[in-house]
């Protein structure tokens, strides 16, 4: 018998609200992300609860408890009920009965079997008790051992019920699979013929998991086998994984954290638009778009745009390079974001206005940093004969 536990299990909310259905006669199970985090040893973000009971009477059950109970996707049977401040996704046991690649019609089902055939991967089709019991109606432990992401039944049927399972795939493979496990050829095959499927998939929907997979510990693996099945030219036009592992060798040499616009970069995508991302991570894209293959030094660019954006483009440029950092690169950025102009415009006023105003500090701007940014006030005054 298998057993899982931890904070996220004892929780007075998740203990509240599983209880609460126990007790009038339903059953209650967490399912999904939070019991196979908790077996694999990775933090638990969230807890997702499937329930025999139907929606309304979870709504019901709630209100008569004092807790807030708000329906957040009724028509598939969920209801988010908030015990202890903490929200608790709750849905009626359910079974798809028509898809379109995109949302699926439901009816609610009988039995946590049924439930469980629903599902997109057999290691996400794990039950757990309130008491840490698992259940495991599909074999999902096996997989989850085998650190192997594997489709429930037929992994085509799977991804013409959602074409966002094929991104979901890399993504979780990304995160936790075993690189000798993680991909198997029929899969593959399955997701290479499904790619038009893809293009169904809104692109908020689309930048969210892509997002998701870059920020994995390692997503190289993942990325190369998208860009052979042909998923990573359809997500990321004109995108190539070659500088994507040189990258993630940088990023250990500057002590870079993790980061799915810097890698993105890599791989020489900056359409930050197309992805329905935020107006500051579109920014942040044309930022390495203009910095990376630029002329403009490493300090020069610490001091205008900041430490983190200079040591992302030292990255960026020897990874594409495939090339070694100087030793001194971080050094260097660190002058350059900790330099401070030592000229002002009213240094020069009233002797200079207007665009000759302008032209004269960006002179001694330009002058200042090709020193190193040594030279101080006088001697940049002086160069302008004004000390």
């Amino acid at each position: 018998m298998t057993r899982v536990g931890g904070a996220w299990l004892e929780a007075s909310g998740t203990q509240t609200v599983m209880r609460l259905l126990e007790d009038a006669g339903f059953e209650a199970y967490a399912v999904g992300g939070c019991v196979r985090n908790a077996l694999l040893g990775v933090p638990v973000s969230d807890v997702d609860i499937s329930t025999s009971a139907r929606p309304e009477t979870v709504s019901d059950l709630a209100e008569q408890a004092g807790l807030k109970a708000v329906p957040t996707g009724i028509e598939h049977g969920t209801i988010t009920v908030v015990a202890n401040g903490e929200p608790y996704e709750v849905t009626t046991y359910r079974a798809d009965v028509e898809t379109d690649g995109r949302r699926a019609t439901v009816r609610f089902a009988e039995t946590l079997a049924e439930d469980a055939l629903r599902r997109d991967f057999t290691m996400n089709a794990l039950y757990a008790d309130r008491h840490g019991q698992v259940f495991d109606p599909l074999g999902g432990l096996d997989d989850l051992n085998a650190r192997r992401f594997r489709f429930i039944e037929d992994a085509g049927t799977r991804i013409r019920e959602d074409y966002l399972r094929i991104l979901r795939y890399f993504r979780f493979s990304a995160w936790y699979g075993a690189p000798e496990a993680a991909f198997d050829a029929e899969t593959l095959a399955a997701i290479a013929g499904a790619l038009d499927g893809l293009e169904r998939l809104s692109r908020e929907r689309v930048g969210s998991e892509l997002c998701k997979l870059f920020a994995a510990p390692d997503p190289v693996m993942a990325v190369s086998v998208m860009a052979q099945t042909g998923v990573l030219g359809r997500v990321m036009p004109g995108a190539t994984p070659r500088a994507l592992g040189p990258l993630l060798l940088q990023e250990d040499i500057l002590g870079l954290a993790p980061d799915s616009l810097r890698r993105m970069a890599a791989c020489g995508f900056f359409d930050g638009v197309a992805l329905r991302l935020s107006k500051a991570e579109q920014k942040r894209l044309g930022l390495y778009h203009r910095l990376v293959s630029g002329l403009q030094g490493l300090p020069e660019i610490a001091w205008r745009e900041g430490r983190s954006v200079a040591l992302d483009v030292a990255a960026l440029r020897a990874a594409s390079l495939e090339m070694p950092l100087a030793p001194d690169t971080a050094a260097a950025i660190a002058v350059g974001a900790e330099a401070v102009f030592p000229v002002s415009a009213s240094d020069l006023m009233p002797a200079m206005q207007g665009p000759a105003l302008g032209k004269a500090l960006h002179a001694l701007e330009e002058r200042w940093i090709a020193s190193g940014f040594t030279l101080g006030k006088g001697a940049l005054l002086e160069s302008l004969n004004l000390g």
